[in-house]
């Protein structure tokens, strides 16, 4: 049976991220995955990486050795068929947990070497889904589209090969009433949460499936 690692970067476990990180698991396991979830914010205290450079001295070459609440998901990946991981969008860039976790995995297999510059050896697919309250529109105009692409190629030569996911123009909180916020047009919000974020469940619970059944 394949496994598959699923993470949710963000600090909500209920709302957009965290639903699409379960839909995208559920379809791995439909597809007769053995799926694991980890919420980052829901992990004993860790950081990002620290330069400490014992991954890149033996016996540890190729992995962290920092012991804290990231170390079992590190290890998790390690033996993992694939990996399943999940951001909102926090001014222009990844959350902070989640950047701390991309930091850790990715460092680990650089090697500095021109030859060879990832001692990776176990690549696996990679689905990094990103939800945001921007539109689509203007991810051009703000630099996300270039951040995504650089977070993919990155991802791509030290994890595996890698596909984006947006889910755009989300839901922020269930109650704007509570808010001075006059950027918004509440009503077409919801009625867009009701219309597209259902399809969007859908579309990645497709990919979930697809990363077990037919990896790319």
């Amino acid at each position: 049976m394949k496994k598959i690692i699923a993470i949710n970067g963000s600090p909500r476990t209920n709302f957009n991220t965290a639903t699409l990180i379960k839909d995208a698991a559920d379809g791995a396991r439909q597809a007769g995955a053995d799926v694991e979830i980890f919420d980052l914010y829901r992990l004993e205290k860790y950081s990002g990486c620290v330069s400490c450079f014992g991954c890149k001295l033996a016996p540890n070459k190729g992995r962290c050795v920092i012991k804290d609440g990231l170390a079992p998901v590190l290890e998790a990946i390690r033996s993992a068929d694939g990996l399943i991981l999940g951001s909102p969008n926090h001014l222009s860039e990844v959350s902070a947990g989640f950047r701390a976790l991309y930091e850790r995995l990715i460092f680990q297999s650089l090697t500095y070497q021109v030859e060879n510059r990832c001692c990776n050896e176990h690549k696996i697919p990679v689905l990094f889904i990103m939800t945001s309250n921007a539109p689509k529109e203007i991810y051009e105009r703000m630099g996300y589209d270039e951040m995504l692409k650089r977070y993919e190629n990155t991802l791509t030569m030290f994890v595996g090969d890698t596909k984006i996911y947006v889910a755009d123009n989300t839901l922020q909180v269930k109650n704007y009433d509570r808010f001075d916020w006059t950027k918004f047009d509440v009503e077409t919000k919801k009625k867009r949460h009701e219309e597209v974020f259902p399809l969007e469940r859908q579309e990645v619970f497709a990919l979930g499936q697809e990363m077990v059944e037919k990896p790319w």
